[in-house]
This record gives structure tokens, sequence and C-alpha cells, in this order.
């Protein structure tokens, strides 16, 4: 399988988030790209000494996001993940832009060498803070195949936090899961409502008894709750590696320390 090729576990995978500083162009912008990628790449040394088993570039102090993003954006996380990948030659990369650049992430990370993207708006529409998001499975794929990108793994938003999902109230998680799985997602991401908020463990029996595909936890969990989630193909941990728990915050390396000593203990 894939998934196991590229981390070499099938299960508790733990992937920590790099939210990259606010990019040229964004509002809340005061760094230059050299210093947003200096600050990055200490954060991608402080995971790699910490042993973890892949990391997940972001753009998401880009606030407020947009459905437009501009080839700055672009220009800009690649430079970035260009500068991570030449770091850690060998630690399974992956990036996502925001907000739902999918065809975007697939072309960072073909150029700069990454090993997947996490997307948004796989399946199904739904009303998420920056509007509406339609599903994007067909173009995505077709994109990936038309850019000769087959190797970058799609690990899927479904449910996605911060969104309503009223429109499809009556479809499942299991059943979404269905068809992500359907529409070849090469990963599935089960989240609680907001960043940094605990994803529901019956949610992850569900759905893990419900496809064949991997399944990995996309928030909430922390040094207190991760046996819950220690069934899942991977966890992909932000908020809670940053200085007092907060997804804005620095890299702590103490509070990622703590919490591999005790998977690597719970995962023996």
């Amino acid at each position: 399988m894939k998934f196991v090729n590229l981390f070499g576990r099938m299960k508790s995978v733990v992937i920590g988030m790099i939210h990259v500083r606010a990019l040229p162009g964004t509002p809340l912008n005061t760094a230059t790209l050299p210093e947003i990628t200096e600050e990055a790449c200490r954060e991608v040394e402080i995971y790699q000494r910490a042993g973890l088993d892949g990391l997940i570039i972001e753009n998401m102090h880009d606030i407020p996001y947009t459905f437009d993003v501009g080839p700055e954006i672009c220009a800009s996380m690649t430079a970035v993940c260009a500068e991570a990948r030449r770091l850690c030659p060998s630690m399974p990369l992956g990036v996502q832009v925001l907000s739902a650049a999918n065809q975007v992430a697939l072309a960072i990370a073909l150029a700069s060498g990454l090993d997947f993207i996490r997307a948004e708006g796989f399946v199904f529409s739904h009303v998420a803070d920056e509007g509406l998001l339609n599903a994007c499975a067909g173009d995505l794929l077709r994109y990936r195949k038309k850019i000769g990108a087959q190797h970058v793994q799609i690990f899927t938003d479904i449910k996605k936090k911060h969104s309503s999902h009223s429109i499809t109230a009556d479809v499942g998680i299991a059943e979404t899961a269905r068809a992500a799985e359907f529409f070849l997602s090469d990963g599935l991401v089960i989240t609680g409502t907001a960043t940094g908020v605990q994803a529901d463990p019956v949610e992850l029996r569900e759905v893990a008894q419900a496809v064949r595909t991997p399944v990995l936890i996309g928030s909430g969990v922390t040094e207190d709750n991760v046996q819950h989630y220690l069934d899942a193909n991977a966890m992909i941990i932000g908020s809670h590696f940053k200085r007092g728990g907060y997804w804005a915050n620095a890299v702590d390396p103490e509070r990622v320390k703590r919490f591999m000593g005790k998977v690597n203990e719970l995962r023996k």
C-alpha cells in the first residue's frame, strides 16, 4: 500500500504541522520571504530531531482566506517547501494551501519534491467560512495526471472543520468516506469542528469500519487523549505542538518531545 510505503508504518503515524508566517501580499504579512523560510526551517529541524514520521507545510497565517490564491502564494510556498525538502531529503513531507487551493498544492508538491498534499472540498459541497466550497475530486485527479504527479498522494478532509454541513445533513460521515474512497482519495482526514478541537473517536471507528482507505485524524490530538487515536493510520498535530497549545505560536520543542515520548511507548 502506498501509505505504508511512504511512512514505514500503517498505524499511529505522527505528522506535524508547520504553519508558515503570513506570506507576501496577505493582510498580516510583516516578514520577508527569507525570514519566513528560515523560521519554517527551524521548526522542520525541531520536528526532525523529535522523530516525527512526517510534516505538512501550510499557509495558515494567510487570514482571511480566499479561494482566489495568487501566483505569489504558489511561488512563496514552493520556495519554503523546497528548502524544507533540502533539509530532510528522506522524511515524508506534504503541503496544504488555504483555502482549497488543491491544484496549487499539487503543483508545489511536484516542483519541490514533496510526497503528499492535504485537500479540502474533495467530495460534496459545504459552506465554509470562506464561502461555498464545491467538490473537486474529478478536476483535481485529472490535474494530477496531467502534470505527471501521480506519485503525490492526496489526503482529503471529509466533513471539513470550520464549515456548515447542513446541506448534506442526510449524508453521514461513513457515507461521505465511502464516496471519497470511490473517488480515489489516498487518505481520509477526520477533524473536530475547528482548529484544535478534538475529533470524535466514535467517528474514527465508524469511518475505519466503512472503508479500506487510510484514515487520518486532523485536529485535536494531545498528549492527554492520544490513546483514543492510536488506531488511526495517522494523526496530524499542529496546535498541541505550539507554545501554550495555540496554533499561531511557535513550535515548543519540549511539548513535541513529551508527546513523541508517550507515543513511542504506546505504540511499542
